[in-house]
């Protein structure tokens, strides 16, 4: 959806009736969710002792991080990740994550390029703050900031935010604000064409992502 030709003609970045509004596609989509989510969270079980004590043993301090992020409607809530920079990375200002950053950890490049940090999150998903497919959310301080600059960038709240989601698998991570225009064009392709094929295929591309240890 090109946000930028759009114009005052907000119903062509977002329809009236999306399919996300559908009670069937709803109860279909957080059946989805809990289930995988609860055998994500039984293996993360399995994995948790070794990940935490290499967290540790790199870099003393919390093993989980908690980041206040952007949901559905404008609602603040917490997400859950391993920590994979060192403790007190961002120093009370929230900015994006580069290549080569030196606030990662070696164990913590390991995570993130395997998306492995990201776990903890099924646990966002089974409370209902997240979904498995939706746009990434985003903290609100460079939410605020991509409002003002970024035409129609709210409407990415119009659904549950994901663990992964079609802006992140066809543009990648967002590192400026043209990063974040590109990706919200396609997250709101992904508002107007939710099916269970187009959920299904995110997901796969998602975890060929973490194989190929595509993350940031």
């Amino acid at each position: 959806v090109l946000v930028e030709q759009v114009g005052d003609s907000w119903f062509v970045a977002l329809p009236v009736y999306p399919p996300g509004i559908s009670v069937l596609w709803n109860i279909a989509k957080r059946m989805m969710d809990v289930c995988i989510a609860g055998l994500g969270l039984a293996c993360l079980g399995l994995a948790l002792p070794l990940i935490a004590l290499a967290i540790y043993i790199e870099s003393p301090g919390p093993i989980f991080y908690t980041q206040t992020r952007v949901g559905k409607g404008g609602r603040l809530f917490p997400l859950h990740k391993f920590r994979s920079m060192v403790p007190n990375a961002e120093r009370g200002r929230a900015r994006w994550a580069r290549d080569h950053d030196s606030r990662v950890t070696r164990v913590g490049r390991v995570l993130r390029t395997a998306h492995l940090d990201e776990l903890p999150q099924f646990l966002n998903v089974l409370r209902g703050d997240m979904s498995l497919v939706g746009p990434r959310p985003e903290r609100p301080q460079i939410t605020e900031r991509l409002a003002a600059e970024i035409p129609f960038y709210r409407l990415r709240h119009s659904v549950r935010p994901g663990m992964g989601g079609w802006g992140l698998v066809r543009q990648g991570y967002a590192g400026t604000t043209h990063d974040a225009l590109m990706r919200l064009q396609y997250d709101l392709y992904y508002i107007k064409h939710q099916s269970l094929g187009l959920d299904v295929l995110i997901m796969l591309k998602t975890l060929g992502h973490a194989f190929a240890f595509r993350g940031r």
